[in-house]
């Protein structure tokens, strides 16, 4: 059998997490969506079908052809699956083609025949055709919105615990240190080091410390929680429910948040049911709300519209490339874009900031241009020893352009 990953119109409802991603390199528990989907295929080809302004990014990544029919035609049977699916530990899938699975009206998987893959096909038509197969409506977690992965990301950690099937203290932790709950509930990996005065709360749920990981002194970590490969933790206060990815770098109070990776929370200030992305700096006493103070749920701006979350904590949601000065609050429902330069001043951010803005003094502004953010990334990515690739920067351009108007209007609104 062959695996095709593909994304649905719903990608775009998880701006600015899948500006420069597929949905399924979404972070969520201790590995991202693909992750989990190859878990259940484990000795099958996978493919992709993406959005096309990200395809050539991802030939780059993955070292081969995405949205090419010719990989998956053949003697073998083809498995669609969605990529916002997040699959947990007993999904229902087919072992025999022809049949498609659904839920709430979504497509999460078809199973196609062979001789139903033909040369001229493209993803609509594969779409097309499974969506005439036998149907079966499936009880499944479909990443429909902004705020999904951080509402999942608890329960997410303990499966992935689960599956990994590993315990114990492999690196170093100091004597001084102490785990504090069940001690077969950590996993702590070999080349990680814990410093003295660190304590690992396990009564809530696992803690996953990955290769690579420094955790300095006066560090709480409460379960669940995953710690990615390389992260140091600096004195962190760090809640239930956080997921950080490769080489972060985290200090101050953190609760039920994802990082994607390779970001900056070093100093003190509150971030909170928040999702944000990669290659972020996030200045001293940086803070957001994730509680409303007439406790009513939080709304969050998606495709231009506010939608309720129907959640009663929701914190912010940032772009890719973004940095935020000292003293920088957001309220809550946040939504920040790729790219933005922003300083505080001690009065909340607008709930929505386009990319590639700049918010100084109370207001947002052009900037001065995508050459200079993209010096600034350059900049920012050498420190961890990598480069920005030369088709990220096209696609960068290519977002420019199709964000300009929503930031020029968010300008002149500012004006």
């Amino acid at each position: 059998m062959k695996i095709l990953i593909f994304e649905d119109e719903k990608a775009t409802n998880l701006y600015p997490l899948t500006y420069l991603r597929p949905t399924w390199e979404l972070l969520c528990g201790a590995s991202t969506l693909l992750e989990k989907i190859k878990r259940y295929f484990p000795n099958d080809e996978i493919n992709f079908w993406c959005r096309p302004e990200i395809a050539p990014l991802l030939n780059r990544k993955y070292g081969k052809p995405v949205n090419n029919i010719k990989s998956i035609i053949g003697r073998e049977s083809v498995m669609l699956i969605n990529g916002r699916w997040l699959m947990g530990p007993g999904e229902s899938l087919p072992t025999k083609a022809e049949e498609q699975g659904t839920c709430e009206g979504a497509l999460l998987y078809g199973h196609l025949a062979p001789e139903k893959v033909e040369p001229g096909d493209d993803l609509a038509s594969l779409l097309k055709k499974a969506a005439g197969l036998p149907k079966k409506e499936i009880k499944a977690r479909l990443i429909n919105n902004l705020w999904e992965p951080v509402k999942y990301n608890a329960e997410v950690i303990k499966e992935d615990f689960e599956l990994m099937g590993k315990q114990g203290v492999m690196g170093a932790m100091a004597p001084e240190s102490t785990i504090y709950g069940p001690k077969e509930r950590v996993y702590i990996a070999p080349g990680a080091e814990i410093h003295p005065m660190v304590v690992l709360d396990t009564k809530g749920g696992p803690v996953i410390i990955a290769e690579g990981v420094k955790v300095f002194p006066f560090t709480r970590i409460e379960g669940p929680a995953y710690i990615g490969p390389n992260c140091q933790i600096v004195g962190g206060k760090i809640r239930e429910g956080c997921s950080f990815g490769p080489e972060c770098r985290v200090g101050g109070e953190v609760e039920e948040s994802i990082i994607q990776g390779y970001s900056n929370k070093y100093h003190d200030g509150f971030l909170g049911h928040a999702h944000v992305g990669e290659w972020v700096n996030l200045g001293a006493l940086t803070t957001n709300s994730d509680l409303k103070n007439d406790y009513s749920t939080v709304s969050v701006k998606v495709g231009g519209a506010l939608q309720d979350t129907g959640e009663m904590k929701v914190g912010s949601f940032i772009g890719d490339h973004t940095k935020t000065s000292i003293g920088t609050l957001m309220n809550t429902g946040t939504v920040v874009g790729i790219m933005c330069n922003i300083l505080g001043v001690g009065a909340l951010l607008p709930k929505h900031l386009p990319s590639f803005a700049w918010f100084i003094e109370g207001k947002v502004m052009k900037g001065f241009g995508l050459q200079n953010l993209l010096q600034t990334a350059k900049a920012a990515m050498a420190r961890r020893k990598k480069e920005l690739l030369p088709e990220e920067e096209t696609l960068l351009g290519q977002i420019f352009e199709t964000t300009r108007e929503i930031r020029m209007e968010a300008v002149k609104k500012s004006r």
